[in-house]
């Protein structure tokens, strides 16, 4: 933890100087420091606000040049709607992108989970949570955006661009064009057939918090569609920063097609656990080619390197998936053939043209 920021004794930046004065001449609020709290894959960072009573609160810095906070402040009133538990509110200056966040603490899951016995327990609560928002979703998943085919395809097409031109260095061939658009199409249409839900599209280890009770906190949902039933099972149970056993994973994802049953939610439960995990699998292949693509993406165009050693779990989430379908084995090929065996030359690569 970096030590408490002094917000009276200097500014390190003008967006953080000004929000720290938002909160406490404009808000009013006694404040002990200031200090990173995090931030993210986009322009947003998040600052944590140490007060003088020993409270803290976070404020979330969204430039309004490149960050709207229009679809956080509605979505996260949908997911409360559900019975989430998300960051409370307490003020919103829309014109400067700064938002007062109840603070859900420091302990992701991805941090809690490296004591793998608590993996039933903390996998339990974000699969209750995430039946409540499936299910009481419901009624509310037509505010949000649908997870179309345009919306989808957008995202796929990410990978050849900045994975295999710009990462791997190598132009696509006429042949791989061919092989990646049938698996687009294929893709796409099984992601269409599946039933549409409230979709968070990022429910996995790093936004889930460890809460006392009421758990888990849910952190990063500004970018929710209506979209396919298996697609938040795919984020938090082939996360690509952390691996669990595809026995356990099976159980995982199986206990909650019966929790969706019990709550009389059959017709999101799918025909039979083969046909709900094969959803489960199918739509991970495409949220990984996206991955591949965004990952590829944040250090080339953004200078984020953090995530490049998280695209080998990618490609093998992506292997294992294409080895359990027929329609998928020509993809799994060639990512056994032209991708595996260059990852680690592109990582070194990488880093060495920006030292």
């Amino acid at each position: 933890m970096h030590p408490p920021y002094n917000p009276f004794m200097s500014a390190p930046d003008l967006r953080l100087a000004a929000l720290t004065d938002w909160v406490t001449r404009e808000l009013a609020y006694a404040v002990r420091g200031v200090e990173v709290a995090s931030a993210d894959a986009s322009f947003r960072r998040y600052f944590r606000v140490h007060l003088r009573d020993g409270a803290t609160l976070i404020v979330m810095d969204a430039p309004p040049a490149q960050e709207d906070i229009g679809p956080y402040l509605h979505v996260g009133a949908l997911l409360a709607q559900t019975g989430v538990h998300v960051p409370a509110v307490h003020a919103v200056d829309r014109e400067r992108g700064f938002v007062l966040l109840e603070d859900l603490g420091t302990t992701s899951y991805l941090s809690a989970l490296q004591d793998a016995g608590l993996a039933d327990s903390l996998y339990g609560d974000a699969l209750q949570a995430l039946a409540s928002l499936q299910v009481r979703g419901r009624p509310l998943q037509h505010e949000l955006s649908p997870y179309d085919e345009a919306a989808l395809r957008r995202e796929l097409v990410l990978m050849p661009e900045w994975f295999c031109a710009r990462h791997l260095q190598r132009p696509v061939s006429e042949a791989e064009s061919e092989l990646f658009e049938a698996t687009f199409r294929f893709l796409v249409a099984e992601a269409l057939q599946q039933p549409q839900v409230f979709v968070h599209r990022d429910y996995h280890s790093r936004n889930l918090m460890v809460l006392p009770a009421h758990g888990p906190g849910v952190i990063d949902f500004q970018d929710a569609l209506a979209g396919p039933m298996g697609y938040d099972l795919a984020s938090i149970f082939k996360d690509c920063y952390i691996r669990w056993p595809r026995e356990r994973v099976e159980a995982w994802v199986l206990a909650h097609r019966q929790a969706l049953r019990r709550q009389g939610a059959s017709t999101l439960a799918g025909a039979s656990d083969a046909e709900f995990l094969r959803w489960f699998d199918l739509v991970s292949v495409q949220r990984h080619l996206k991955i591949l693509g965004i990952f590829a993406r944040l250090w080339w165009r953004d200078g984020k390197s953090g995530y490049l050693a998280d695209l080998p779990l990618t490609v093998e989430y992506l292997q294992d998936s294409c080895g359990r379908y027929a329609e998928l084995a020509p993809l799994g090929t060639w990512l056994q053939q032209q991708v595996t065996p260059q990852l680690a030359a592109a990582h070194a690569r990488a880093l060495a043209d920006r030292s």
